[in-house]
């Protein structure tokens, strides 16, 4: 679980504006922070299958957020990508 500062400082670096919780760019940036989470938990219990298959869904549901903003802004996407390192 990513904790309410840590939020709140992805979305004033992502979003618009400091409410800004529901565009492409921010879920990204909140997708990429909790698989960068889950991955640590894993490396600590490689056994723990659940939280294996919540990861896996979380990015493919980064790749789709990907696919789509390359598709519609793709200078918003190129400065995502550097950023993130995705």
């Amino acid at each position: 679980m990513l904790s309410k500062d840590m939020t709140q400082s992805i979305v004033e670096q992502f979003g618009s504006n400091a409410t800004d919780t529901g565009s492409t760019a921010v879920q990204i940036g909140l997708l990429n922070q909790r698989i960068r989470q889950i991955s640590l938990h894993l490396k600590s219990f490689p056994k723990d299958f659940h939280s294996r298959h919540g990861l896996i869904k979380m990015v493919g549901r980064r790749k789709r957020f990907l696919t789509y903003l390359r598709r519609t802004d793709k200078a918003l996407y190129d400065k995502l990508a550097t950023q993130l390192e995705v």
